[in-house]
């Protein structure tokens, strides 16, 4: 028996994310807020680069271990059944949109900066219920996540915390476009 490196862009993503943290704790302690959070609205300034880097780069930033194992716990349970489903591609390119999408609103919309893969983890919390279904069918278990997580967040949107519930909304309606609009590809079974 051998390990093998079975979802490459989650496992990537994962470890990138780690080394991040790792660096923001020990030798660069500005390094998340510098590189890898989204600032809010008044903070995001079009004409500066890293302001359009953090756009995509904030999906890497956590604030703390518990930050970054809450986002993970998802992220690697379903991550490599989606990668294996959709490609790795296409998965690369579902999370990257997903965190334009949550960091583009959060800076024109939110005063407060935006870090964490929160909105990947829900786009794929809402994508993994489109892994077995026929374009003439919405599945149901699609209807009870979707119930269930983003009503969840909605209630929790009214609430006063720290934690973004408009990043996890948002990367779950991406998850919801993502399932409608792209077809899983065939997986090869071996016999």
């Amino acid at each position: 028996m051998r390990l093998k490196y079975n979802a490459p862009v989650v496992l990537t993503f994962t470890f990138l994310c780690a080394a991040v943290l790792i660096l923001s704790q020990t030798a660069l302690r500005d390094l998340n807020k510098t590189w890898f959070m989204v600032p809010g609205r008044g903070g995001f300034y079009a004409g500066d680069f890293r302001s359009w880097v953090t756009v995509l780069t904030h999906v890497m930033g956590h604030a703390s271990w518990t930050h970054l194992l809450s986002n993970f716990s998802f992220i690697l349970l379903i991550g490599p059944i989606l990668e294996e489903n959709y490609g790795s591609p296409a998965l690369l390119l579902m999370m990257a949109v997903t965190a334009l999408v949550t960091g583009l609103i959060n800076a024109f919309l939110f005063r407060a900066g935006l870090m964490g893969a929160s909105g990947v983890a829900f786009m794929m919390i809402l994508l993994i219920s489109f892994t077995n279904f026929s374009r003439e069918e919405i599945p149901l278990t699609f209807i009870l996540v979707l119930v269930l997580y983003l009503g969840r967040e909605l209630v929790n949107s009214f609430s006063s915390n720290n934690v973004s519930e408009f990043a996890h909304i948002a990367g779950g309606f991406c998850g919801c476009l993502f399932g409608f609009l792209r077809p899983v590809k065939k997986i090869k079974k071996s016999r």
